[in-house]
């Protein structure tokens, strides 16, 4: 999974599990006896002797004020770790030693960088200690955008667009507002993917649907959170994609709805300078759009061979069930 992000809201303060709630922390710790009074805030797992998460059962605390204090850090609970004057160094040795999962107590969202990227894999999530809404705010902040680092776009030529017969398409609606040039990394496999414009961009025959991206044929990959992916006809509401701006920003976005329709398809191929494919069958429809390098939709409909569009090239490796795996593997 990926980071966690925790609020201390011990002793009991509903603004700041208001602000938690808010903000999209995964879990507050709250006093025994509180689980009601926190359940009418919002839905956010609890922290407590008898909480969703209980002390000593599947969560532990563990003061670090020496080095012989971190065998008390073992791999059967998650361990949030205190100490007197916070420093990376307990975190590093226990990060090279591989304790188990390590929760990093911080004050700020400036400690909450630095602890979430420790020697280049960081604690597993943070603790943060305060009492100010806004530094709940800037914590979530940092914890987002390290959980979805900038992708390596590059420009491809395209090399061909055909018809393809009646397919079956899926358009993803998004539960979030998609601003211009953002949309979501899809191809025919999954180490070579398009960047699919959304739809916020009028035109005389509908209005912009901003939440909207045509995404693309059934069995097309689509990019997810941690370096996963999904086939397209998988997807259902309440899924997290990874949404992706022209510069390679991502963020982490909800499936609203996934609509599955039959329609007449194009195949769109391109390539890279070295030579490399990314291909993708598409909606043939004027809507559907990918991205160019100044973060303009261009409409499948008018792509020539020779046009630059965005693409996403990784690593080429085997998956299983959405995860990379090292094998030989072809795909065409």
């Amino acid at each position: 999974m990926g980071k966690r992000f925790w609020v201390n809201a011990d002793p009991f303060d509903s603004a700041i599990i208001t602000a938690a709630i808010e903000a999209g922390a995964d879990a507050v710790i709250v006093p025994a006896g509180k689980q009601e009074s926190t359940r009418r805030l919002g839905r956010i797992t609890t922290i407590a002797s008898d909480g969703d998460l209980r002390w000593g059962h599947e969560v532990r605390r563990v003061r670090l004020d020496s080095q012989q204090d971190e065998a008390s850090v073992t791999p059967d609970m998650l361990n949030i770790l205190d100490s007197s004057d916070w420093s990376i160094i307990p975190l590093e040795n226990l990060l090279a030693g591989q304790h188990g999962e390590l929760i990093q107590t911080v004050h700020s969202a400036a400690e909450a960088r630095v602890a979430l990227q420790v020697m280049e894999r960081g604690a597993d999530g943070v603790l943060l200690l305060s009492d100010d809404p806004s530094e709940i705010q800037r914590t979530a902040r940092v914890v987002r955008e390290l959980q979805s680092p900038p992708l390596p776009l590059q420009t491809v030529r395209i090399t061909a667009v055909q018809p393809v017969s009646m397919s079956d398409r899926c358009c993803i609606d998004t539960t979030s507002l998609l601003p211009p040039g953002e949309g979501l990394l899809v191809g025919n496999s999954a180490d070579a993917m398009f960047l699919v414009h959304n739809e916020n961009v009028p035109s005389p025959y509908c209005a912009a649907r901003p939440f909207r991206v045509n995404a693309g044929a059934v069995h097309a990959y689509i990019l997810l959170p941690e370096n996963r992916t999904r086939y397209l006809a998988e997807l259902v509401s309440g899924d997290e994609l990874l949404s992706c701006d022209p510069h390679g920003n991502t963020r982490v976005v909800a499936v609203g709805r996934n609509k599955i329709e039959r329609r007449p398809m194009l195949l769109v191929t391109a390539q890279d300078n070295a030579g490399r494919e990314v291909s993708l069958i598409l909606q043939n429809a004027e809507t559907v759009r990918l991205t160019a390098a100044d973060g303009s939709p261009r409409p499948v409909t008018t792509l020539q061979p020779g046009d630059t569009v965005l693409a996403a090239l990784f690593t080429q490796t085997g998956r299983h069930f959405g995860q990379a795996v090292e094998e030989s593997i072809r795909e065409q």
